[in-house]
């Protein structure tokens, strides 16, 4: 819990940026970034509202890890977008532990 909870904080603010823009700019092109989006709300709002007890998140970051082929970047898209997927997959590692 403490892993999760040291990472998620860490990271929360800059995936709270970068997240929509990110959808913004890039997700007609990579249209798996919508469920990435809404994968991230749902994570987002259940670790926001569990205070202090470890949220369930197992189905979510399956999901994501999914979509996004384990956090995989594409080839065609900006440093914010692979920021994202890097730091995803850093509080999906830290929740994992």
């Amino acid at each position: 819990m403490k892993k999760f909870e040291e990472a998620f904080k860490k990271n929360i603010k800059k995936l709270e940026l970068y997240v929509p823009i990110v959808e913004r700019v890039h997700g007609k092109n990579n249209p798996e970034f919508y469920d990435v989006r809404k994968l991230f709300d749902q994570i987002n709002e259940k670790v926001k509202n569990a205070e202090s007890v470890k949220p369930e998140l197992d189905n979510e970051f399956k999901q994501l890890r999914e979509i996004t082929d384990n956090y995989t970047v594409p080839e065609d898209v900006c440093e914010s977008y692979e920021a994202v997927y890097k730091m995803l997959e850093e509080v999906d590692k830290a929740y994992q532990a």
